[in-house]
C-alpha cells in the first residue's frame, strides 16, 4: 500500500511542478493531485524534495529503459548515439511534463536533487565519451569534451521547452532538433566532415500522438489496496482470467467478496470481461482496459 501512495505522490509531482514550477509545487497541491492526505505524504516522504527526488529517479529509471537497448544494439557509436537522441527527443515531446521537471525545474531544487541529477548527466556524459574509440589518432577531442556536448544539447533543449511553454511559444517538436544536435555531438569525435553530413541528414517526423503521462488515478472512485492491485497484476498477467484464478493468486476465499471487487473494477472502467460469464454459464475471462492497464503501469513502475 506504502509503495501504491508513493508512486501516486510521484506521479502528481510531476504533473504539479510542469503546471506551477517547483516553487508553487506545494505539499498541499501534490496531495491535492494525488487524492492523498498531508498525513500519508508525511509518512512517506519528509518533505517535498524528496518526492521530487522520487519522481526523478522514477523519471530516470523511465527514460534508461527506453534508451538502453538501442545503445546497446549493434551498430557503431555514432549510428547507436543517434538512435538513442531520436528516442529521447520523442520521449520527451510525448511527454512534456516530464520533460519539463527533469530538464527545467530540477535546476530549482536543493542538494538532493541536484546531486541527483549531477549523476545522470554524467551517464550521458559516459556514454557520449564513448565516441573516443572511434576518433581518428592524432584528432582526438580535449579532455573535457564529453562535459560540453551534453551540456550544449541541454541547454539547447532547456531553451526549446522554455520557448515552447512561454505565451507566444512557436516551438516545433524537440525531435527536429536531431540532426544538429548530432552534428554538435558528434563533431569533436568524428570531425567537421562527418559532423556536416550528421546535418544534412533528414530529421525523423514528429508522431502526431503523445503519451499520456498524467496521474491514471485522477477522477477514480474506487479505493486502491494491495489486495486490488493484486486483481489487476493477475489479470495482466493472465488476460482472459476467470474469477476463480483471480481469487486464486489475489487470496480472497470468499467468492462473494471476490465478484463484487470485480464489478466495482468493471464499473470503474478499469478491467472488461470477454467471456460468456453467467449468459452461457462460462467462466468469465477478464482483460484490463487501456485505463487499467496504465494504473497497473504505475503501481508496478513498469
Amino acid at each position: 500500500m506504502v509503495g501504491m501512495q508513493r508512486r501516486r505522490l510521484s506521479l502528481a509531482m510531476v504533473e504539479v511542478v510542469s503546471e506551477y514550477g517547483f516553487d508553487g509545487a506545494t505539499i498541499a497541491r501534490v496531495c491535492r493531485r494525488a487524492g492523498v492526505s498531508r498525513r500519508t505524504f508525511y509518512e512517506i516522504f519528509d518533505d517535498r524534495e524528496q518526492c521530487l527526488l522520487a519522481a526523478f529517479d522514477q523519471a530516470v529509471d523511465h527514460i534508461a529503459r527506453r534508451l538502453a537497448p538501442i545503445y546497446a544494439g549493434d551498430g557503431s557509436w555514432r549510428e547507436r548515439t543517434r538512435g538513442s537522441l531520436i528516442a529521447l527527443l520523442e520521449l520527451l515531446d510525448g511527454e512534456p511534463d516530464l520533460a519539463r521537471m527533469c530538464v527545467i525545474e530540477t535546476l530549482k531544487t536543493g542538494p538532493l536533487v541536484s546531486e541527483r541529477r549531477a549523476q545522470a548527466i554524467a551517464g550521458l556524459v559516459d556514454l557520449v565519451e564513448q565516441g573516443r574509440s572511434e576518433a581518428k589518432r592524432g584528432n582526438e577531442p580535449p579532455p573535457l569534451a564529453g562535459q560540453g556536448v551534453v551540456g550544449g544539447a541541454l541547454s539547447i533543449i532547456q531553451a526549446c521547452l522554455l520557448e515552447a511553454s512561454s505565451e507566444e511559444g512557436s516551438q516545433g517538436p524537440l525531435v527536429a532538433l536531431t540532426s544538429p544536435l548530432m552534428s554538435m555531438i558528434v563533431h569533436p569525435y568524428l570531425g567537421s566532415a562527418v559532423a556536416r553530413r550528421e546535418l544534412q541528414r533528414p530529421a525523423p517526423e514528429a508522431s502526431t500522438t503523445t503519451s499520456n503521462a498524467k496521474d491514471p488515478f485522477k477522477g477514480l472512485s474506487i479505493r486502491f489496496t494491495y489486495r486490488t492491485a493484486r486483481v489487476l497484476a493477475t489479470i495482466a498477467e493472465d488476460p482472459g482470467a476467470s474469477n476463480r484464478l483471480i481469487a486464486e493468486h489475489s487470496g480472497i476465499a470468499d467468492e462473494g467478496q471476490m465478484s463484487r471487487l470485480l464489478s466495482r473494477l468493471q464499473r470503474s472502467g478499469l478491467i472488461e470481461n470477454q467471456g460468456d460469464g453467467q449468459i452461457k454459464g462460462e467462466p468469465n475471462a477478464w482483460q484490463l482496459t487501456q485505463r487499467g492497464t496504465a494504473i497497473h503501469q504505475a503501481l508496478t513502475g513498469s
